[in-house]
């Protein structure tokens, strides 16, 4: 067993595990405080109901996210302690202010909102949330920070073999963080749309199985009610307006994330041409785009990759904005690498096992390429998804079909895969080094350390192993468990979330919740914790 692979699942498991819940956190927090503002503007129930039901779905995926998100920095002291020293003075700042600032708002906001809906004014528990859901976005900001500093080291000096800060406006105005945040964030409104989207189809689909809405001979919808709390007319505009936003969301999001993309891959030539190359398997200087490549499974040079579907040009544009510039191939960086960094792991003994071995500049190339792809495809095909559906529904609702009702619930993992596979071709690429290198002449070059050093030296394989089980086998229950509450919450539609309808006014057109609310007014719940329980 290698202690350095066994750390290495260890955090991609747990962290990729923890990013399932950040996307959906950060998306449908915006999206649930746009509701709540619609509905404190116009009064309209339906918005009211919207921000209740998805609120309750945001809280359950906002606090399993808050369990996953804890074990990582435990992680980096554990497992990679060398890696903790040598990023530790540049990390300090970012990470402390994601902690210690933007996470502290967030939740204390976040509470506030839960438990303020009778006693707080309407505008500041609206206020509570709007503030919840930037400390979210700043939160994002900070780690993008760090993490891009990983990928791009400036603001700094090196003093006895270790980067000191002495630039902080230079590390939190990175242009690798300035570009990966709102790709980032588009990333999570496109997670929040096909949500949205897919649980919006299913209640829409439910009503017309259950006879609630029917179809006229315009093939418009007439909406119906049903005897049972919740499921009246206001019911069918809470799904149709949110399988509406989700769908707009969706394609707003797949245009946003494709742009900061673009920006994004342009750095990458220019900062790590060896995780571009290998993302397009582009083995010889050239311009043209790989459409499909085939070869050795898990290859690191290009002697056995095909290119057999090609488009001249391409490569070019999407490195240097035209069609005619030769972009250097794995082989040519490969020598550039080994002139620059060394063909060998030096004689150290940080390095373990691993002293003096020859060192992989060229990342594993299914990963880098097919994940490209498939952060490319799963967004696209959320974003084809979301434009099917604004016209199928068009006249108001979703067609019988209960197989188009199944792939419009799968389709919530489209998004989630994009963002998953964007993650895994970002650290994956940047190998062998867990801070790449700067190679701008005019940059700091030299600031750099390679996977193999940043292991803990003190913990064996055994003991990592240990974790890594352990953690995975908790990650597996806790799966288990947001899954079983999302689908009985799903299910339950608008009155699992809202315990006052069961109490609701007749008239449909009076809100189930009054707007100044208050335990004596009808409608309003008791219980002040119902909302959060």
């Amino acid at each position: 067993m290698d202690a350095l692979e066994i750390a290495r699942w260890q955090f991609g498991i747990t962290t990729v595990y923890h990013f399932m819940m950040v996307p959906l956190t950060i998306g449908l927090g915006l999206v649930v405080a746009v509701m709540q503002t619609v509905w404190h503007r116009t009064g309209n129930p339906a918005y009211l109901r919207m921000t209740k039901f998805w609120g309750k779905l945001f809280l359950i995926n906002f606090i399993m996210g808050v369990a996953t998100g804890i074990v990582q920095e435990f992680q980096f002291g554990m497992a990679w302690s060398e890696y903790s020293r040598f990023v530790g003075d540049v990390f300090g700042a970012p990470l402390a202010l994601e902690a210690l600032l933007a996470f502290f708002v967030e939740s204390t906001f976040l509470g506030l909102w839960i438990f303020g809906w009778k006693q707080l004014k309407q505008g500041v528990h609206l206020a509570c949330l709007w503030i919840a859901v930037v400390g979210s976005f700043f939160s994002a900001y900070f780690i993008i920070v760090a993490n891009s500093w990983m990928q791009h080291p400036v603001g700094v000096t090196m003093i006895d073999g270790r980067p000191v800060m002495t630039d902080a406006w230079a590390v939190f105005t990175n242009n690798t963080a300035l570009v990966a945040v709102p790709h980032t964030l588009f990333g999570a409104l496109a997670v929040a749309g096909g949500f949205l989207l897919g649980i919006a189809w299913y209640h829409l689909w439910r009503r017309r199985r259950d006879g609630i809405d029917t179809v006229g001979a315009d093939g418009k919808i007439i909406a119906g009610e049903a005897g049972i709390p919740g499921r009246d007319r206001t019911d069918y505009s809470v799904w149709i307006k949110s399988l509406r936003i989700g769908a707009v969301v969706a394609m707003i999001s797949f245009a946003g994330t494709a742009l900061t993309g673009d920006l994004q891959g342009k750095l990458m030539f220019e900062q790590q041409p060896m995780k571009m190359a290998a993302a397009e398997a582009a083995c010889h200087d050239g311009t043209g785009f790989s459409v499909l490549s085939v070869g050795n499974v898990g290859s690191r040079n290009c002697d056995d990759i095909v290119a057999l579907i090609e488009v001249p040009g391409i490569l070019s544009y999407l490195a240097k904005g035209d069609f005619t510039t030769e972009v250097k191939g794995v082989n040519s960086l490969l020598d550039q690498y080994k002139a620059d960094y060394g063909t060998h792991l030096p004689d150290n003994p940080i390095y373990g096992d691993r002293a003096g071995q020859e060192i992989e500049y060229v990342p594993v190339m299914e990963v880098t390429y097919w994940g490209f792809r498939a952060m490319i495809g799963f967004g696209g095909l959320a974003a084809l998804a979301a434009l099917v559906a604004l016209w199928l529904t068009r006249k108001g609702t979703v067609p019988e079909s209960r197989w188009l009702m199944r792939l419009a619930v799968f389709g919530i993992l489209a998004p989630f895969g994009a963002n998953a596979a964007g993650w895994i071709f970002t650290e994956m690429g940047r190998q062998p080094f867990v801070v790449a290198p700067n190679p701008d002449l005019n940059g700091i070059d030299q600031v750099f350390m390679f996977t193999a050093a940043a292991v803990s030296p003190g913990v064996s394989a055994g003991e990592i192993l240990t974790s890594l089980i352990v953690l995975t086998l908790i990650y597996a229950v806790l799966l288990v468990v947001e899954v079983k509450l999302l689908v009985k919450y799903v299910r339950g539609g608008v009155a699992s979330a809202m315990p006052e309808l069961v109490h609701a006014p007749v008239d449909e057109n009076e809100d189930a919740t009054p707007r100044d609310g208050g335990p004596d007014k009808p409608g309003a719940s008791d219980d002040v914790l119902a909302f959060a329980y």
